[in-house]
């Protein structure tokens, strides 16, 4: 183990599913962040590392917030990386690794993420996350799946699984390596809506915590993400109700996504240099592309 990580105190952990949730990645409609902050708040969870930030993170990009109380300096709320552990509702060990996606240091990070994760008796490592695609608001949120591995991949059936080069972030170095170890790693990946994937998207995040069932075999809450669900189809529903425009798009993208079967190829994707200029686009949004 490396200066790198400081461990806590914890209960023992029996063959923990890890999950892997960074931000600074790209996570449209924040599917992933709402999914893994509704899997903590709904369990509770509990320290099991925390990681040298001052090593790790460029604090002038990710600047410590400032609480100010009527000109008193309340609070100073530093950025930071930890690993967590909370339990299912079978009660199967959960780990989750969270905070900022590191700025600095990527290969000795990895490195001790894996170690830390071979120490612990992980059984699996799953990255979070979510992408702009063509598809409807007014359809399921279509999974898609990521490995290093091709045996691992071909185990699970009803996922997209996609053909595109585009830049990589912390979660897919430590699923490679993870699998590199000899664990199982997978990408978990839920397909938003691309006209609404600058703004919270629940459906991807509901999806995302079934499929994690699906994948990793963990019964987690959802919270409250089936009513919000339902709240954001409500509304997106009734803002594309008063554009023509607009309702003809939805209709072409439903009929698009009818037609395709999710198993085969790109799904309902555009093609790989739409979606590559897509992400690029996405990321500028979110101030991390160029």
């Amino acid at each position: 183990m490396t200066d790198l990580v400081t461990l806590a105190g914890h209960p023992p952990l029996h063959e923990p599913a890890l999950l892997v949730v960074l931000d600074g990645w790209i996570d449209a409609g924040a599917a992933a962040g709402t999914a893994i902050n509704t899997i903590l708040d709904s369990h509770g969870s509990e320290l099991v590392a925390s990681f040298d930030a001052d090593d790790l993170l460029d604090h002038r990009a990710r600047r410590p917030v400032m609480s100010l109380v009527e000109g008193h300096m309340a609070s100073l709320a530093w950025p930071s990386i930890e690993l967590r552990a909370l339990t299912d509702e079978r009660g199967r060990h959960v780990l989750a690794l969270v905070g900022a996606e590191p700025d600095h240091n990527w290969r000795r990070f990895t490195d001790t993420v894996v170690d830390l994760a071979l120490d612990l008796g992980v059984r699996m490592v799953v990255g979070l996350g979510a992408y702009p695609a063509a598809v409807p608001h007014t359809r399921d949120t279509h999974l898609a799946l990521t490995s290093p591995s091709l045996d691992l991949l071909n185990s699970f059936t009803g996922f997209v699984r996609g053909t595109v080069d585009v830049p990589a972030g912390i979660q897919a170095s430590i699923e490679h390596a993870a699998s590199t170890a000899g664990l199982p790693a997978l990408g978990l990946w839920a397909q938003v809506p691309h006209y609404i994937s600058g703004m919270p998207y629940a459906p991807g995040a509901l999806a995302l915590i079934d499929g994690l069932g699906q994948i990793a075999g963990i019964e987690l809450k959802n919270g409250s993400l089936i009513t919000d669900a339902e709240t954001s189809r409500s509304h997106l529903d009734e803002l594309i109700a008063g554009n023509s425009q607009h309702q003809q798009m939805i209709q072409q993208l439903e009929e698009l996504y009818d037609a395709t079967d999710v198993g085969e190829g790109l799904g309902p994707l555009p093609t790989g240099d739409e979606l590559a200029a897509e992400f690029q686009a996405f990321l500028r949004e979110q101030g991390d592309g160029g």
